[in-house]
Formats: structure tokens, C-alpha cells, sequence
């Protein structure tokens, strides 16, 4: 099963807590055992499985990128001002894959999906859940 989701972002950089919809899907599909991928389609997006305690660790995330990969200094910046986006986003990645177990994510008590939003404001940023079926 296959299903697109899509999250509006109203910040340049942030994390968005997707697991929720994501939820939503894996239960939908009915699959007992089995793997969820989650992947973003955009080179300056990612995909993050990080603690959703409080808002804490996601702004940390942010501040953290921020200091490693500093807006303005980049080469792709001559063309379209978004050069520390892209590497954001090759730095985290656009993926993640959680297993699917007795029909529910195995995620821990403390693990969430994010949506990691590098270059924002978006009125929309698409997500492609994918369920892959163990038989």
C-alpha cells in the first residue's frame, strides 16, 4: 500500500511531528507484520525519528544544523540562495523505515517521525508512506 501525505510548514527550518498521519496509514492498511517507509519527496526536506518529549530536542536538532551548516557561505547559493538547505537535507536524510509489529509502528515509548523542513515556509511538502507487507 501506498499513500501520500501532505504537510503544510510555516517555518524556514523546523521539525514537524508526522507519526500521527503516519499512524493513521499503517492502520488503514491492515498490515499485521511488515515495514512502513516514510520518505519526502524534495532535495531540501527530511526525515527524522527523534524524541517528541517537548520541543526541546527538535530545536535542538535545528540550532545544531544551524551551527554546522551555516546559511550564505555555499557555492549553490549563487543560484537560488538554498545552498545549506540542500546539505541539511543530505545530512539527515529523506527517509526512514519502521517496523510494522502485531499492526501497530514499532516505535518506542520516546520515538517519533518528523518531517525535518529546511527550506520553508511550504504550503506543502509531500510524504510517501509506503507499507510493505511480511507474508
Amino acid at each position: 500500500m501506498l499513500e501520500v501525505i501532505h504537510i503544510p510548514t510555516n517555518q524556514h527550518n523546523g521539525l514537524y511531528d508526522i507519526t500521527p498521519k503516519v499512524e493513521h496509514v499503517v492502520k488503514k492498511s491492515g498490515v499485521q507484520q511488515g515495514l512502513v517507509s516514510v520518505y519526502v519527496q524534495g532535495a531540501t526536506a527530511g526525515i527524522m525519528i527523534q524524541e517528541n518529549w517537548d520541543d526541546s530536542v527538535q530545536n535542538d536538532v535545528v540550532r545544531l544544523l544551524k551551527k554546522l551548516i551555516p546559511a550564505g557561505v555555499w557555492q549553490h547559493d549563487a543560484q537560488d540562495n538554498n545552498g545549506d538547505s540542500h546539505l541539511k537535507a543530505g545530512l539527515v536524510g529523506p527517509s526512514e523505515t519502521i517496523p510494522v509489529i502485531n499492526g501497530k509502528m514499532g516505535l518506542s515509548t520516546w520515538q517519533n517521525i518528523f518531517l525535518c523542513e529546511f527550506d520553508g515556509p511550504r504550503d506543502k511538502r509531500s510524504v510517501v508512506v509506503t507499507i510493505l507487507e511480511d507474508k
